[in-house]
């Protein structure tokens, strides 16, 4: 009798119009651990009493009755007020429940629909770096329940098949110590799970011990810092230096010793530490108390207000980076990696493409440029720059970026020990004094046709005309008018086979 009541303090599952096959066994399952689902599947009429009815008769025939209610009434309860408004006129659960399941489960051809998009987006399932085999398997799992609940067949085997090409490298050799030593077929999704997990455990561990034994060096190297500065703390009594005329430093670790010499001048009679040439005492203590640190970690920073029209030129970046999406003409955003920084820290890659800029000189064309959300600075590779072809030169405090013909492109004066390269700032643009008279005239006639001008030219139909270049040089606006939209691809995954289906036009 506890137990039961219990069960009827449960709230029912309410529906809100969203994922109808779900809130369906749902409901099922409450109604019939309440034993009211008798009185939602079957549509059956209360007989009345007959004359002189026992009460066992009585009995059975008011459960009846408020079996039916309470039936009606937990499924009132259990569907949103909008929905509510739609079924308030029916009289029995029995029209209610059919009534739901006509309008929002759907006809067998809404059915296929659903189901062909679900299967859709499972197949464009891939596994990304940053996310662990359990939350991997529960978004296949959710889909795959939906699939299931449409009524279609997915068996078990289809979704080991989908995590053995989808997992990311790391998992390479648990892949393939399962499919050497067993059937692929015959591995259950359960053991496939528990293997991947278990290498992801391990490489956790790995990485914390890792992390943990580097923690543990800095700690032991502080520690013996602590202690080296704690002796010399102490006051200790040497007989007196004959050089210094102090007695806190025994002879052969003077300073100002007439046999040493000095790394930084060269000079005998002092060390470096105490050179002359410093610029003041404070700076050599302060250099002393540093290089701990220096020693621990090796940082570089370029501290400056970033715009998505500064770019960092970087040789020690291996690809070009922003972290502005508006910037890019063409997004791929399937492609995911990850990119380390100087600190050994992992940023996530969302996605590669082309960027397009704006400058002085015409749009500008940068290919092959990751997208980088957390970075605050757009960067420059000057290995991606040389791969491309073109000369990287720094001299002089100026950083000289040339095609391969050997002509000047940009020219970068350095701050602050870095080298920014802004598009939109006129000086950067190494601009020729001597123009091509072929490209003034193209101009001047409107970006006229350049075999119409040298026709032109050689029938002298104008006067005034100079000596025209037989191939002339690529104009920049010409060449951006003329690009059209890419078609899309002919060799698709899917294609629509039936009517009502997604058509891409």
């Amino acid at each position: 009798m506890t137990s039961k009541a219990s069960l009827n303090a449960l709230a029912p599952p309410v529906f809100d119009g969203i994922n109808y096959q779900v809130w369906a066994v749902r409901m099922e399952a409450y109604l019939d651990a309440s034993d009211l689902w008798e009185a939602v599947s079957e549509e059956y009429e209360v007989p009345p009493l007959s004359d002189n009815p026992t009460m066992a008769q009585i009995k059975l025939h008011n459960e009846r009755r408020q079996r039916k209610s309470k039936a009606k009434a937990s499924l009132f309860a259990a569907v949103s007020s909008t929905i509510f408004t739609r079924i308030m006129t029916l009289k029995t659960a029995n029209e209610i429940w059919n009534f739901l399941k006509k309008e929002y489960e759907g006809n067998e051809q809404v059915k296929g629909m659903q189901v062909l998009n679900l299967i859709r987006e499972f197949e464009m399932q891939r596994m990304k770096e940053s996310e662990t085999i359990k939350d991997y398997s529960d978004r296949l799992l959710s889909i795959v329940n939906k699939v299931r609940l449409l009524g279609t067949d997915f068996s078990d085997s289809r979704i080991v098949q989908k995590i053995f090409i989808t997992v990311p490298e790391k998992f390479e050799t648990t892949i393939s110590s399962l499919e050497n030593s067993k059937d692929v077929s015959s591995i259950t999704l359960a053991k496939l799970l528990n293997a991947l997990q278990a290498q992801e455990q391990r490489r956790l561990m790995r990485q914390e011990g890792s992390v943990e034994g580097a923690f543990q060096a800095i700690s032991q190297y502080k520690k013996e810092m602590q202690s080296n500065n704690n002796s010399n703390n102490y006051t200790q009594k040497f007989p007196p230096c004959p050089y210094y005329k102090k007695s806190n430093h025994p002879q052969k670790r003077c300073w100002w010793r007439p046999d040493v010499r000095c790394h930084k001048c060269g000079q005998l009679g002092h060390v470096e530490r105490i050179c002359k040439s410093q610029q003041q005492q404070g700076e050599v203590k302060a250099t002393v108390e540093e290089l701990p640190d220096e020693q621990l970690f090796v940082v570089s920073c370029f501290a400056t207000s970033s715009s998505p029209e500064t770019w960092l030129i970087d040789s020690g970046c291996t690809n070009h980076m922003t972290y502005d999406q508006g910037l890019f003409k063409e997004l791929d955003k399937t492609v995911t990696s990850k990119v380390r920084i100087g600190n050994g820290a992992y940023l996530a890659v969302k996605g590669k493409g082309t960027v397009a800029i704006e400058g002085h000189t015409g749009l500008k064309l940068i290919s092959n440029v990751l997208y980088v959300p957390e970075i605050n600075q757009n960067l420059l590779s000057v290995g991606q720059l040389l791969e491309k072809g073109y000369k990287v030169l720094f001299e002089d405090n100026q950083c000289m970026i040339a095609d391969a013909q050997g002509r000047e492109v940009f020219i970068v004066q350095m701050k602050g020990k870095g080298f920014a390269l802004d598009l939109m700032q006129e000086e950067q643009a190494a601009i020729h004094k001597e123009e091509s008279n072929t490209m003034l005239w193209h101009r001047r006639l409107g970006h006229f046709h350049h075999s119409a001008l040298l026709f032109m030219k050689k029938n002298d139909l104008g006067e005034g005309l100079p000596e025209l270049e037989v191939k002339p040089p690529t104009c920049v606006a010409c060449q951006y008018e003329k690009q059209t939209r890419l078609p899309f691809p002919q060799n698709k995954a899917w294609r629509a086979t039936q009517k009502l289906q997604l058509v891409h036009t």
